[in-house]
């Protein structure tokens, strides 16, 4: 069961993961993963190639956390057994038409688990009954399987390819996968 409290206080999962907002001193963990990765979270994830040390990790957290509040998006640290684990959260918040938009990654070591499958479930529930959101999507690049099942299992409903839709540090785009899920059907899931 997922327990949602004040946003500055921790999401619970299950009894071994749980969610906090991302705060500066996550800089040197989020980096040494990234840093250690690169290769592997870097075929998906085009920020990687960018990141090049704790310095831009912690410009990157600093900037979520100094958007006005109307502006801004929770990102959210997972942490699994009491260590880092990777990063999930919203992005692109439209409060106006009330939808948003969910990215993630895990480190390898917590992929296969169900840790994110878990994490978007919570996360989507704290959208709907929290923050009043109607419309939630998830873009994944296509071929990114791993990443394109969690919205799958959810219950997304796939809206088609968005074609050239990410750029990628090698200067090619990649298409990116579209599932949205709405307030309704979250509802009748639930």
């Amino acid at each position: 069961m997922t327990v949602y409290s004040n946003i500055m206080e921790k999401i619970y999962i299950d009894d071994d993961t749980w969610l906090r907002e991302v705060e500066p001193s996550d800089a040197r963990e989020l980096f040494a993963t990234i840093d250690a990765q690169r290769d592997d979270l870097g075929r998906w994830l085009p920020f990687v190639a960018q990141t090049r040390s704790e310095a831009d990790s912690l410009a990157y957290i600093r900037s979520v956390l100094s958007a006005p509040p109307q502006c801004r998006d929770f990102v959210f640290v997972v942490r699994s057994g009491g260590r880092f684990a990777g990063l999930a959260g919203f992005r692109d918040t439209d409060r106006a038409n009330r939808k948003t938009e969910i990215g993630y990654w895990l480190g390898k070591e917590y992929r296969g688990r169900g840790i994110m499958t878990r994490t978007v479930h919570a996360l989507c529930g704290y959208a709907f009954d929290r923050l009043g959101i109607n419309r939630i999507q998830i873009q994944c690049a296509v071929g990114n399987t791993a990443s394109s099942n969690i919205p799958r299992r959810l219950g997304f409903t796939f809206e088609g390819t968005v074609r050239a839709g990410e750029l990628q540090s090698n200067g090619t785009f990649s298409d990116l996968e579209l599932y949205s899920l709405l307030q309704d059907e979250y509802d009748r899931q639930t």
